[in-house]
């Protein structure tokens, strides 16, 4: 009987082996995909953070020359408005002046009357004094 069972032993021996040779494989190549795709997915994060960077990074600097641009922008304008101030400084100053000068025509003409007024007063006492 012995050497009837001994057959069966090494067949059951021999599927024992072969399930755990096979499931050995089969953890293997499972170990392989997962690692596989663990690279793949590493890969990836990796492109997807670069793309997030070159976004962030063309926002940056589109910002950078914006401001750049304003600041050229704030610089023309001080420089024009300086320009302005000038211009209306010298232009306040002429309209100061022509109000002296309107002044002073102002004042002569009331002491031109003043003087006719006075002269028409002695022309008038003159004239009385040469009729009495």
């Amino acid at each position: 009987m012995e050497g009837t069972r001994k057959p069966e032993t090494e067949d059951l021996e021999a599927s024992l082996l072969r399930i755990v040779h096979e499931h050995q494989q089969e953890s293997l190549q499972i170990r392989e995909q997962a690692e596989r795709a663990k690279k793949d997915s590493l890969r990836n994060a990796v492109v997807v953070a670069e793309l997030l960077v070159d976004a962030v990074n063309g926002g940056v600097e589109g910002l950078f020359v914006n401001e750049k641009r304003i600041e050229f922008e704030i610089r023309a304008l001080v420089i024009t408005i300086l320009r302005y101030k000038k211009q209306t400084d010298a232009w306040l100053a002429a309209s100061h002046a022509l109000n002296s000068v309107l002044k002073e025509i102002g004042d002569f003409e009331n002491w031109m009357k003043i003087m006719d007024y006075d002269c028409k007063s002695i022309n008038a006492a003159i004239r009385n004094i040469h009729r009495s």
